[in-house]
């Protein structure tokens, strides 16, 4: 049974809220969206889902939008390290400095709980071979600062009517209608697929990954579960640590077997990109009972599939699969 059965959402339209959306609507929810829509819109129209283009940093618009739901879920972001760093100011004025009147514009709408997307990127480099949520923040770069800041700045305003949980989500791949091609896993299938070749930058990074399904799982399991589980809690939520060099080489196994290529060859260039942890995901699943039920393999087949059965137009080079050079063509200010 639904107790709490709005739900409102920044980053709605993004790539993992593009999946996520319609499984809380097919399980009886109210979604309401509340995006930008950088990328386009690939919500299908629905009864049950409100559509609002709006901007993070429009405080006053997003408590009016949000009044009247039960569960406040905060995906939007200028997401990812290269983005950040394009435009740091626009950047730190979403990611950084909207957050806490956000979060205040929400618990003044009398939201009674706020769901936050961190990020395990904000471990930066670690050499522990499990990182728990209770070890350093290290950020190497603005967006893993930010990201990590953020999280005191809701436990700030939490109360028994407002409650707030976190989730540092390891690095996302596999399908969605609004697909991203600039991540990991994604950005070295499509080059096998598409390029017959695969580029690693680096290769001996460690790299926490998450099938975009279990992302949309755990989301879900954080709207249902009892206050006194999640209240002031942080997760990590990742599956396989691989280097990027493993993830690679399972790139390549999987897309000649399916596209009956011969062997793929792999070419390596150097990479400034030092991010490099392990996280160990133990506690939700201790405390949550949640368990990833997806792999790197399952996210390297469904794109396959989507590629097979022609779903991105020129998807090496279509802007609209890559989040930095959209906003650099659009101008985002």
């Amino acid at each position: 049974m639904i107790i709490k059965n709005t739900i409102f959402m920044t980053g709605g339209g993004g790539y993992c809220g593009t999946r996520l959306v319609p499984q809380l609507i097919k399980l009886g929810y109210k979604v309401i969206v509340y995006d930008k829509f950088y990328f386009g819109n690939y919500l299908k129209k629905n009864k049950k889902l409100t559509i609002v283009r709006g901007d993070l940093r429009d405080i006053k618009k997003i408590y009016n939008s949000c009044k009247g739901a039960d569960i406040f879920i905060h995906l939007g972001c200028i997401s990812n390290d290269t983005s950040f760093e394009l435009n740091s100011k626009l950047s730190k004025s979403i990611n950084m400095d909207a957050f806490e009147p956000m979060v205040v514009a929400a618990k003044k709408a009398k939201i009674k709980r706020f769901i936050y997307a961190s990020s395990s990127s904000v471990y930066g480099v670690s050499k522990k071979k499990n990182v728990t949520e209770n070890h350093p923040l290290k950020p190497l770069t603005l967006y893993n600062k930010y990201k990590g800041l953020c999280e005191p700045l809701l436990f700030k305003h939490t109360d028994k009517n407002f409650e707030g949980v976190i989730f540092r989500p390891a690095t996302v791949c596999g399908y969605s209608p609004r697909q991203r091609f600039d991540v990991s896993v994604n950005i070295l299938t499509n080059n096998a697929v598409n390029n017959k070749k695969i580029l690693v930058f680096g290769g001996k990074q460690l790299r926490p990954n998450l099938h975009i399904q279990d992302y949309c799982d755990v989301i879900k399991l954080l709207i249902k579960a009892p206050r006194k589980k999640i209240q002031n809690k942080i997760f990590n939520v990742g599956n396989e640590n691989l280097s990027i060099l493993k993830i690679a080489k399972k790139v390549q196994k999987i897309v000649q077997k399916e596209f009956n290529y011969k062997k793929l060859p792999i070419e390596f260039q150097k990479s400034n990109d030092k991010r490099s942890y392990h996280i160990n995901s133990n506690k939700i699943y201790r405390e949550l009972n949640f368990r990833p039920r997806y792999t790197v393999d399952n996210a390297i087949k469904e794109l396959c599939y989507a590629f097979k059965n022609k779903k991105y137009l020129n998807p090496l080079n279509n802007i609209k699969y890559f989040n930095v050079k959209t906003l650099i063509k659009r101008k985002i200010h």
